[in-house]
């Protein structure tokens, strides 16, 4: 009897750490004209920030594109007054400093991009969405695997932004709780 508790226990472990990395893995998959697959994770909340009227959201997802890693990165800005814009460029990056103190730097693949204002007439709310991609360097995926994440920055066109990044992050709008300090050890195997 004893060991059939051990066993049921031990299978439901491994149900739910499947089921956790299936959910980490959840895909979208696109073909081109061209017969490449584009695979994408799902949007990821890395950062978020509450106060008053306004609120701010950094997501991550991942793509591979053609056997090209890339970093999907879009800030949401959510106002009731003016949400200044802010915009992306070829000299953009994204800084990555890891747990074990080494920086990480991702490159713009964009031109330029800048936020584009949305009223919305629901919540009566200005919104502000800047979305680019940028490009992980040689060598950044063994570093990002292994190490987790302690602080992003991010070189706009004209400003740089720090983001501390939390180990878990319950989003004060959905609920919903990530662990953003851990994201890319738990998802660029998505890439494949």
């Amino acid at each position: 009897m004893k060991n059939i508790v051990y066993i049921t226990l031990l299978l439901f472990a491994f149900t739910v750490q499947a089921q956790q990395q299936n959910d980490d893995c959840q895909l979208t998959i696109e073909t081109t004209e061209e017969g490449d697959e584009i695979k994408s994770t799902k949007d990821y909340l890395m950062y978020e920030k509450v106060f008053g009227d306004t609120s701010q959201f950094l997501f991550f997802s991942l793509t591979n594109s053609a056997g090209t890693p890339l970093l999907n990165f879009q800030l949401l800005s959510k106002s009731k007054g003016f949400t200044p814009q802010v915009c992306l460029n070829q000299n953009s990056r994204i800084f990555i400093q890891l747990t074990n103190n080494k920086i990480v730097t991702l490159i713009s693949a964009v031109e330029e991009q800048c936020s584009a204002l949305v009223y919305d007439t629901n919540e009566k709310n200005n919104l502000r969405i800047l979305t680019g991609t940028f490009l992980f360097t040689k060598g950044n995926f063994e570093d990002l695997e292994k190490s987790a994440v302690s602080f992003i920055r991010v070189q706009y066109a004209t400003e740089s932004v720090d983001y501390p990044i939390k180990k878990e992050l319950t989003s004060e709008t959905s609920g919903t709780v990530y662990q953003p300090e851990t994201y890319f050890i738990n998802h660029l195997k998505c890439l494949e």
